[in-house]
């Protein structure tokens, strides 16, 4: 019983921790989510394109795939996070 309480013991505090990051970040994927196909996100991506930008600016959101897999991986996280708490209500944690 001992690992047990180790064991979820140390996953509460760690998803309590990215439980917190996520929250933190909901501006920033909010953010990216207007500016993903946005007619601003499309004239940087011609700036890009045309050579307007500095070389050594960093693209990760003028890719395509960027974005998206950011805000699939999130869509894909909130639907495991409710089945999660779905699941837990009531039937996996004790009443102390």
């Amino acid at each position: 019983m001992e690992s047990h309480l180790d064991c979820a013991a140390e996953a509460v505090k760690a998803l309590s921790n990215a439980l917190d990051k996520f929250e933190a970040a909901q501006e920033s994927i909010a953010a990216l989510c207007a500016y993903y196909g946005s007619n601003k996100w499309r004239q940087d991506y011609a700036d890009d394109e045309a050579g307007l930008l500095p070389k050594n600016l960093k693209r990760g959101v003028l890719s395509e795939d960027g974005i998206w897999n950011v805000l699939t991986d999130c869509r894909e996280l909130e639907e495991r996070l409710s089945k999660l708490a779905h699941s837990m209500t009531g039937t996996s944690i004790c009443e102390p």
